[in-house]
């Protein structure tokens, strides 16, 4: 695209943001063709009283972008929708990299500019009642379909907006599909299982990335259903199928920095809400002391990962 036609795409697409129905479109968001052809009329109108020319093919290309944006994602929307892809970032608006089957790799999507970046940004933040701004640059939250967001915007991001996203798997992994899979053999799988029914006190050590919250949601399937379990996560990720699961969730402070319920605070309370397990989706603070009394105060068969590259040094941080 030539400099003049970039310029007139975000011209107007900057004109059709500020004279769209924001109330109206945001309850089409659901209904992408229909929101098209919403967006599509106002560029109609946009073009036509700003006396400037668009080609047709440059009016559906931005019809496309701004849809794209209002239902939140951007460029990201295809990555969103590709079941492959388990992590997304974004360094700066034309540097964005996806996890796919375990390998990092660059893909060929862009931003338009930092602006663009930014507000899509602040967009995906307020859709979990978050803000994002020069006094709270820092957002850690869970999305709607269960996805967890991080974004980092200036100052504390230096060479623009980033956007970390941690995509909500669509399918809960067995023991079984590990073994397939070659992340362990089939001894392996079978002593999980009876350590799982046995009510052994269970913690899954590894990096970054390394499939922690996959080995302990396929463990939790083998834990028996007359059991009350208590789930306590930062963003929730553990999905346990018995009936008798209760699901906390730690929350950050709030505008005037009150409110926050931190991981320590839920091991301690859960602590009296009667439960047969306790799993914590990750120990990495002073909630491991509380975590450990539990698991060797009559709360057998509890379960937490740790962040560690091996078990020496699991038993080292614990």
């Amino acid at each position: 695209m030539d400099t003049e036609s970039f310029e007139s795409l975000l011209y107007f697409r900057e004109q059709v943001l500020k004279s769209v129905d924001l109330e109206r479109v945001d309850a089409l968001r659901h209904d992408r063709d229909a929101l098209f052809r919403e967006i599509s009329e106002v560029i109609t109108r946009q073009v036509n009283s700003s006396g400037r020319y668009l080609s047709s093919r440059a009016s559906h290309d931005l019809c496309e972008l701004v849809t794209d944006e209002i239902t939140g994602y951007g460029p990201l929307r295809e990555l969103m929708e590709d079941d492959t892809i388990s992590d997304i970032l974004v360094n700066g608006p034309d540097r964005i990299f996806v996890e796919r089957f375990g390998k990092l790799e660059q893909v060929d999507k862009r931003f338009l500019n930092d602006v663009q970046l930014t507000d899509i940004a602040r967009r995906l933040v307020s859709r979990v009642g978050r803000r994002v701004d020069d006094s709270q640059p820092l957002v850690d939250a869970r999305m709607p379909d269960g996805s967890r967001l991080n974004v980092v915007i200036s100052p504390v991001a230096l060479d623009g907006a980033s956007i970390s996203i941690r995509k909500f798997g669509k399918g809960k992994k067995s023991l079984a599909d590990l073994v397939e899979y070659g992340s362990m053999n089939e001894m392996m799988a079978n002593f999980l299982v009876i350590a799982s029914r046995c009510r052994v006190n269970i913690i899954v050590s590894g990096g970054t990335g390394s499939g922690k919250t996959t080995l302990l949601n396929a463990m939790s399937q083998y834990i028996n259903e007359d059991e009350r379990v208590l789930t306590l996560e930062d963003a929730a990720e553990l999905r346990l199928q018995q009936p008798h699961v209760v699901r906390l969730e730690t929350r950050m402070a709030g505008s005037e920095n009150q409110g926050v319920v931190n991981m320590r605070h839920l091991v301690v309370n859960a602590l009296r809400m009667r439960p047969d397990r306790i799993i914590v989706g990750e120990c990495r603070g002073e909630e491991a002391f509380e975590m450990l009394q539990a698991m060797n105060t009559g709360h057998d068969g509890s379960m937490s990962t740790l962040h560690a590259n091996s078990a020496a040094r699991c038993a080292g941080a614990s």
